[in-house]
């Protein structure tokens, strides 16, 4: 093994990971996690508010191209979740040629796909949207918003992919600081490329897609300086972006299950709401509402997951299975624990809870609490299943997460939903039914495997495949024999 000292500030870092008190490392990578996600949601947010300002026509273009941008994401997510996982146990086990190699050639990867993906959605924007049947009153501000969009992916896939490495080694403050930068200023463009101001034309609803380009663009940038500062025990230089086909390959057979995992999440979210518009614009209404509180609440256990999955990550690269055990089984606990009490909460507020978002509409409000009633008891099984997600891409087994994830909506909650709504005397109330078995179901199949430990016994950094992906030509060049 190739082993390296790191800079002294990683250097403690990594240190505390390795050694310091669990739940104190588990929170403080969690929390600048979370903090970032919420942040992010803030980009939907500013380009809702004054895209509203333009009428109907603007907010339903940007609403039909979403699933689109989404689908893409998915798609390119596995990528990073991969380099993430490699670079993570690297990390711990201390191969410094590894983790500039993997972070060099994972984020190659992810522009290269970028590229191809926007340049389709680019040439395809039309033929896309006319076929999900998108009125023509709608489709001009529909395709200039998903073609602005797409050109603009390649940034979007790289900073996620930047977070990713710098979250591999550890470091989450600096992505934190990066996205409260860009979402700032991210308000003040949108309405001057949107309405325009001066020699700045009006760009109507692209304007607000022209934002997000410019600075996450800026985002990347300043990710990618990070990366080659040399700070937080990374080290790139020009030769580790020369592409390595081995690797390559090895990286898409560890990424394409992830990416798999997460189209499957993307496109489930279409064919639930297939089945919800079929009971009418109440059920879809409180649908919408309970959905959207249902996916705030869960931001603080997807970043606890993150944060398992890092530590976790590290430690299996370090050795310490035995430690690495112990996280996972605290991470499991306090998502499960403290999901369950803000499902007791939700349960208990759910009527007001309902009414801030529609305040005059009596029978949404009545439908979203039912959604709201039925499904908060089961939050914290969906934390558990989090969490321990976080502990199977960690060790590298994304066969894992990408079968959790297809038997969790394909096997349980879209059948269970269809069965309960068209064929039982539940109604709608079926569709909301569906959500508490398919978690309760896939928690305890997540479990069960977790217990069998399998996930201990996959060393990505050991694995004969991998370690020859660097050629003996990187290893020279960087001043190792």
């Amino acid at each position: 093994m190739v082993s390296f000292e790191v800079p002294n500030d990683a250097k403690s870092s990594q240190t505390a990971l390795l050694e310091g008190s669990i739940l104190g490392s588990l929170f403080r990578l969690a929390v600048p996690i979370v903090l970032a996600t919420v942040l992010q949601s803030a980009y939907m947010l500013t380009d809702a508010f004054w895209v509203g300002r333009l009428g109907g026509y603007a907010v339903a273009a940007v609403a039909v191209s979403f699933p689109i941008t989404f689908l893409m994401i998915a798609l390119g997510a596995g990528m990073a979740i991969a380099g993430s996982t490699l670079i993570a146990q690297y990390f711990g086990a201390r191969n410094e040629a590894m983790v500039n190699h993997v972070a060099a050639q994972t984020l190659l990867i992810v522009v290269v796909l970028s590229a191809v993906l926007g340049a389709l959605a680019y040439w395809l924007a039309p033929a896309i949207l006319g076929l999900m049947g998108v009125e023509p009153e709608v489709m001009p501000g529909a395709v200039q918003f998903m073609r602005v969009s797409a050109l603009g992916i390649v940034f979007v896939f790289g900073f996620a992919m930047i977070q990713a490495v710098l979250r591999g080694v550890g470091e989450v403050r600096m992505p934190l600081y990066i996205v409260l930068g860009t979402v700032l200023l991210n308000f003040v463009l949108d309405p001057l490329l949107i309405f325009g101001v001066g020699p700045i034309p009006a760009n109507g609803v692209a304007g607000a897609a022209l934002a997000t380009i410019g600075t996450q663009s800026l985002a990347a940038a300043a990710g990618l300086w990070l990366l080659l500062s040399g700070r937080f025990g990374i080290r790139l230089a020009a030769h580790n972006f020369r592409l390595d086909l081995p690797f390559a390959r090895r990286a898409f057979l560890l990424g394409f299950p992830a990416s798999i995992e997460q189209t499957t999440r993307a496109l489930g979210l279409t064919v639930m709401t297939f089945l919800v518009a079929s009971f009418g614009t109440v059920t879809v209404a409180a649908y919408g509402i309970g959905f959207n509180v249902l996916s705030f609440i869960l931001i603080p256990a997807v970043g606890l997951s993150l944060a398992t999955s890092t530590l976790v990550g590290q430690n299996i690269g370090a050795g310490r299975i035995e430690r690495a055990a112990a996280i996972a089984r605290s991470s499991a606990l306090i998502s499960f624990g403290s999901l369950t009490v803000i499902g007791v909460l939700v349960f208990v507020l759910a009527l007001p809870i309902v009414r801030f978002f529609v305040p005059a509409d009596a029978a949404v409000i009545a439908a979203g609490a039912t959604f709201l009633r039925i499904v908060a008891p089961s939050f914290g099984f969906m934390g558990l299943q989090l969490a321990l997600t976080g502990v199977f891409r960690a060790s590298g087994n994304m066969f894992a997460t990408m079968t959790l994830a297809l038997v969790s909506q394909w096997v349980f909650q879209f059948p269970i939903a269809y069965i309960l709504s068209f064929h039982s005397n539940l109604g709608a109330e079926g569709l909301w039914w569906a959500f508490p078995a398919s978690s309760v179901a896939t928690a305890a199949i997540t479990v069960i495997w977790f217990l069998k430990g399998d996930w201990k016994r996959t060393h990505l950094t050991t694995e004969e495949r991998l370690v020859e992906a660097v050629s003996e030509e990187i290893l020279i060049e960087e001043g190792i024999h």
